[in-house]
């Protein structure tokens, strides 16, 4: 009996093996704030374990977009919820049987009032690493993107392919 079969998909397992690599932080790494900032997370997290930090992601220190996965015996679909990222900010690409969803919000805010002026800014990229199944089909691949949702429909067939391919959005 392949118990392989019972055990579900692991889509995330590239992301899994890169580590915290893959959530880039809004700052360059070389600012020592965001070193000790994340020095202590390690400590914490080593003594805690690892929590979710949502003050984090409104603060634009990390970037990390949820991503709902649903299956059908046709297709898989995918949302990925990047509110506040603009389209063209947003790039999907199939390298092999790795779908990468990487892009950047940029959010500016400026007020000029009563003898003061105020400009907020703030930067934050993302990536995404999805491991598509064996029956997945890259050729049909699939995406929208609508009021801050990224939809992504992926054909299932019996054949993979281990190309590499950019994926429009539109």
């Amino acid at each position: 009996m392949n118990l392989q079969k019972l055990s579900p998909w692991n889509w995330f397992k590239r992301e899994e093996q890169g580590g915290s690599g893959d959530l880039l932080p809004a700052r360059g790494s070389d600012d020592p704030l965001t070193r000790m900032h994340r020095e202590i997370d390690r400590l914490f997290e080593g003594f805690f374990g690892a929590i979710d930090r949502p003050s984090d992601l409104q603060h634009g220190l990390v970037l990390r977009p949820s991503i709902d996965i649903a299956e059908s015996k046709k297709s898989y679909r995918i949302s990925v919820e990047v509110p506040g990222v603009d389209e063209e900010d947003i790039d999907l690409t199939l390298d092999g049987d790795a779908l990468i969803i990487s892009g950047e919000k940029r959010q500016e805010s400026e007020e000029d009032e009563d003898g003061y002026h105020r400009i907020e800014r703030s930067y934050g990229s993302f990536r995404r690493v999805l491991t598509l199944p064996s029956d997945a089909d890259p050729d049909g691949i699939t995406a929208n993107f609508r009021k801050g949702v990224l939809k992504i429909v992926i054909p299932r067939s019996k054949e993979g392919n281990g190309s590499r391919k950019r994926i429009e959005i539109g």
